[in-house]
C-alpha cells in the first residue's frame, strides 16, 4: 500500500523529505516540522507518511490500539491515561490520545469547571472560550491531543439524561458557545465535536431511530454542528443513534454528503465508544474514519479484507489521510510550549471556574420583603439558617464518562461560611420537615438548597439496548448473547443517571420548601440541577429563586458570592421553564423509535400561545437595565442591530441584549434568536452595543438545490431581555424595519 505522490510532491518542492526521514523513529516529527515551516501542506505530509508505512500499520489508524479485553475497564482506565489510537512507536506517530472533557479534563484531579448548560447560561462566549483554552491546557499536560469537549446537541426535551452536557434549545446559542469553546480547545489539542447528529435522548441512545424532515434536520438540530465545523473542529463524533433507519456509524448522507460534502469538513470521525460501530466495512465507506477505543470490529475483519480485495484500499486510504492529516496539521499549528502539569487546578483556573459560576446563575424571582429586595442579603444578616440535602454538598453533576475529579470542591454551606465569617449559621439536611422548620423560624433568613444529583440525570452507562456481537462472534448469537443481554437488560435498572421520570423536584425536596417558607417568609431556594425544574406547587410562596446548576469545584464559593451581593447573578436561561410538562414535545424514555420536528421549547410555547413560567434568555439582576433598538443592517447574509442599553439602577450590574426575529404577519408569532451581547455596565452608564446577527433563523434550505433562500413572511426585530412573550399585546414591540418578504430582504423604513 504505497502511494508514491506524496514524495513526487515533495521532490517538485526541491525538499529531500525522504533523506530527512531516513531515521523513521523521528519521521512524524520531521513531518510536523516541514508543515509548520511551510515546507510541506499537511496532506503533502501525511501521503509522505503513509509511503513509510505496513499496511498493518495503516489499518492500525481505523481503530482504537487497546485489545477488546480492557472493555470492563474503560471506567477506570478513563480517570486515569488517555486511550490511544492510530499510534506507530517506529515512526513516532502519537496517535489519537483521546480525553473527554465537557467539564473538565476526566484524567487525573483536574479542573472542575460548572457543567456545560451552566456555562450557556453565561451567554458568554469569550468566556466560554477561557473555558476551551484551560481545558485544552489541562487535556495536554495530562498526555492527551485530542478532547472530546464540545457537545452540541440540542435539548430537545429537559427530561433527556444528559442536557447538562449541552447548551440548551437553542441552535444560535449553542452554534456560539460551541464554536468559542472550539476555538479554546484548538490551541493545545485538537477538539472533537459530538454527538453527530441527532442525539437528544439517553435511555435507548443506543437503539431509538430519528425521524427527521429535511426542514428540521438542516434548519434547526444541523446549524450549530456546522458552525463549530467552520470554527475549526478537528473532529466529529458519530452518534449511538439511528437516523431516518441507518445507524449513525454507516450513515453515509450525513457522514459524507452533509458532513464533508456540502459543509467542506476535512477532518476525521469517530465512532462513539465500543457499542457505536455496527459493521466494519460499511461504516468506512460512509465516512467514519476511527472505532473507538478498542480493537474490535474492524481488528478482526479488515485486514483479511484487504487482502483478499473485499475492501478496497482506496476507502482504507481516504480514512488514514484524513486522520494523518489533521493529526499533523494540528501538532504544527498548537501552541509550540508545552504546559507542565503545573497548570492543572492552577489558581487562574480556580479562579475561571469561579467567574463561569457566577455568571451562570440565574436569578429567577427577587421580592421585596419589607424595605427591600431579599436578595443580596443584607449587611445586617446575623442569622442565617442553610437547609436542605444538597446544602452541604459539592454536586458536581453526572458521574458518567464526563464525570471530573477535582482536587477540592466546595459546597453551598462552605461557601457562606467563608463569606460570611460573622454571621451565626445553622444548618439542617432538611429530612425532618419540622425540624428544618423550626431552624427556619429561629433565623433572619433560610436558604433552602435542593435540586437534583447523578442519581437522578446523567449518562446511562449500562442498559439493556447495546449491541453484544461487536464484543465476538461468539456474542452475535446463541446462548452467550442471550445472556449477556439479559445481564445488560438487569443491570440497566439499578444504575444511577438516565433520562429523568419527572420535571419536578422529589416529592420530599417540595415538601420542605412549602415548610420552610411557611415558618419564615425571608426564604432563598436555589436550585441544583442539569436543565429545567418544574415550580409551580409552590414557587408562588417563595419570595427569592435562583438556578444555580452543577456549579463545579468553585460552584459553591459562587454560590455565596451571588447571594451575599459581592458578585452579580449574570445568568440568563438557555431553555424555557414551562408551567407544565404538558406544554413540551412528548418524552418517551423508553422509545424505539421518534419524531423530532421544529417545535419545542419556546418555539413551541410562542406556536400554542402558552405563557411560560420564565421564558426562554430570562434572568434578573441586582439593577435595573433598559433596552433601545437605535438601528439595523440586516439580509440574508447576517448584519448587526445597534442597542442602546442604560443602567438605570444603583449598582454595577450585567446584560445579555437578546435581538429576536419573528414573522409578524401570522397570528403567533414565533420568536427566533438571531444574535446577543453581554455587557456590563457602571450605575448610570449607557452604551450603544453592536450585535452581530446570524440570518440562518430566517432562511430555508431547498432540499434539492441545497440552497438557502429567505423565507416567507413579514418580518420584524426586537432588542430584549429575553424571548418576547404575550403575543395577543406584543404588536407594537416589533420593529417592522427590514421586514422579511416573498421578495426577499430589504432594508426599508416601518410600513
Amino acid at each position: 500500500m504505497k502511494i508514491a505522490a506524496g514524495r513526487r510532491a515533495a521532490r517538485t518542492q526541491g525538499l529531500a523529505l525522504t533523506d530527512t526521514m531516513s531515521a523513521e523513529s523521528s519521521a512524524y516529527g520531521e513531518a510536523v516540522r516541514a508543515v509548520r515551516a511551510g515546507e510541506l501542506d499537511a496532506d503533502e505530509a501525511a501521503e509522505l507518511l503513509i509511503d513509510l508505512m505496513t499496511d498493518g500499520e495503516i489499518l492500525g489508524l481505523l481503530d482504537g490500539d487497546s485489545p477488546g479485553l480492557l472493555l470492563p475497564l474503560i471506567p477506570i482506565l478513563l480517570n486515569r491515561v488517555p486511550f490511544v489510537a492510530g499510534a506507530v512507536s517506529r515512526l513516532g506517530i502519537p496517535g489519537i490520545r483521546f480525553s473527554d472533557g465537557g467539564r473538565g479534563v476526566v484524567i487525573g484531579a483536574s479542573t472542575a469547571f460548572p457543567v456545560t448548560i451552566a456555562r450557556a447560561a453565561t451567554w458568554d462566549p469569550s468566556l466560554e472560550e477561557r473555558v476551551g483554552l484551560a481545558i485544552g491546557l489541562e487535556t495536554r499536560a495530562r498526555g492527551a491531543n485530542y478532547s472530546a469537549s464540545v457537545c452540541v446537541n440540542l435539548l430537545r426535551h429537559p427530561a433527556w439524561g444528559r442536557a447538562q452536557e449541552c447548551y440548551g434549545e437553542d441552535p444560535v446559542l449553542t452554534a456560539r458557545m460551541g464554536a468559542a469553546i472550539t476555538r479554546g480547545v484548538r490551541v493545545n489539542a485538537m477538539a472533537c465535536v459530538k454527538h453527530f447528529a441527532l442525539n437528544s435522548m439517553e435511555n435507548e441512545r443506543f437503539e431509538v431511530d430519528v425521524s427527521v424532515d429535511e426542514h428540521a434536520l438542516h434548519e434547526v438540530y444541523l446549524p450549530h454542528f456546522r458552525a463549530v465545523v467552520e470554527a475549526g473542529a478537528d473532529s466529529v463524533m458519530s452518534s449511538y443513534n439511528r437516523v431516518r433507519g441507518e445507524y449513525m456509524d454507516v450513515n453515509r448522507a450525513l457522514l459524507t454528503d452533509v458532513l464533508r460534502q456540502e459543509w467542506g469538513f476535512s477532518g476525521f470521525v469517530t465512532s462513539d465508544w465500543v457499542f457505536g460501530t455496527h459493521d466494519a466495512f460499511l461504516s468506512l465507506q460512509a465516512g467514519m474514519d476511527v472505532e473507538m477505543p478498542l480493537r474490535l470490529l474492524r481488528a478482526r475483519e479488515l485486514p483479511a479484507a484487504l487482502r483478499n480485495g473485499d475492501l478496497a484500499r482506496a476507502t482504507v486510504l481516504q480514512s488514514a489521510r484524513r486522520i494523518l492529516r489533521t493529526c499533523v496539521q494540528h501538532a504544527a499549528a498548537r501552541e509550540m510550549e508545552a504546559p507542565t502539569r503545573a497548570v492543572i487546578a492552577s489558581p487562574a483556573h480556580r479562579a475561571l471556574a469561579h467567574r463561569v459560576a457566577a455568571e451562570s446563575i440565574v436569578l429567577l424571582k427577587n421580592e421585596t420583603v419589607g424595605a427591600a429586595p431579599l436578595l443580596p442579603l443584607a449587611p445586617t444578616t446575623g442569622h442565617l439558617a442553610v437547609i436542605g440535602r444538597l446544602a452541604a454538598r459539592a454536586n458536581l453533576g453526572d458521574h458518567g464518562s464526563s464525570r471530573v475529579r477535582p482536587p477540592s470542591t466546595v459546597s453551598p454551606l462552605q461557601g457562606l461560611r467563608e463569606a460570611l465569617p460573622g454571621v451565626r449559621i445553622t444548618t439542617s439536611s432538611g429530612r425532618n420537615e419540622r425540624a428544618a422548620a423550626a431552624l427556619a423560624a429561629a433565623a433572619e433568613t433560610a436558604i433552602v438548597v435542593v435540586g437534583l444529583d447523578q442519581h437522578d440525570e446523567g449518562e446511562s452507562v449500562v442498559t439493556g439496548g447495546v449491541d453484544v456481537g461487536v464484543l465476538g462472534r461468539a456474542f452475535a448469537s446463541g446462548p452467550l448473547r442471550r445472556v449477556l443481554i439479559g445481564l445488560a437488560h438487569l443491570a440497566s435498572r439499578f444504575v444511577r443517571g438516565g433520562d429523568r421520570s419527572s420535571l419536578e423536584l422529589r416529592p420530599g425536596d417540595e415538601r420542605l420548601i412549602q415548610a420552610v417558607v411557611a415558618a419564615n417568609p425571608r426564604t432563598v431556594v436555589v436550585l441544583i440541577s442539569g436543565s429545567a425544574i418544574l415550580t409551580e406547587s409552590w414557587r408562588g410562596r417563595v419570595p427569592a429563586l435562583l438556578l444555580a446548576w452543577y456549579g463545579g469545584m468553585e460552584g459553591g464559593r459562587a454560590l455565596a458570592s451571588v447571594l451575599t451581593g459581592s458578585e452579580e447573578p449574570g445568568g440568563r436561561l438557555p431553555f424555557v421553564l414551562p408551567t407544565d410538562a404538558a406544554h413540551l414535545p412528548s418524552f418517551d424514555p423508553a422509545a424505539k423509535s421518534v419524531v423530532y420536528d421544529d417545535k419545542w421549547g419556546q418555539r413551541r410555547l410562542d406556536g400554542e400561545g402558552r405563557a411560560p413560567a420564565f421564558p426562554f434568555g430570562f434572568g434578573l439582576g441586582y439593577t435595573r437595565i433598559e433596552h433601545r433598538l437605535l438601528d439595523h443592517r440586516f439580509d440574508d447574509t447576517g448584519g448587526y442591530a445597534d442597542v442602546l442599553v442604560t443602567n438605570t439602577g444603583g449598582r454595577e450590574g450585567s446584560t445579555v441584549v437578546q435581538v429576536y426575529a419573528a414573522d409578524v404577519s401570522i397570528r403567533r408569532p414565533v420568536a427566533q434568536l438571531l444574535g446577543f451581547q453581554k455587557v456590563t455596565l457602571q450605575p448610570g452608564a449607557e452604551r450603544t452595543v453592536r450585535v452581530a446577527l446570524d440570518a440562518g433563523p430566517i432562511l430555508q434550505r431547498d432540499p434539492s438545490t441545497r440552497r438557502w433562500s429567505p423565507r416567507a413572511g413579514d418580518w420584524g426585530l426586537l432588542a430584549g431581555q429575553h424571548s418576547p412573550v404575550g403575543w395577543a399585546d406584543a404588536g407594537p414591540l416589533w420593529r417592522p424595519e427590514g421586514l422579511i418578504d416573498q421578495e426577499g430582504v430589504s432594508d426599508r423604513q416601518p410600513i
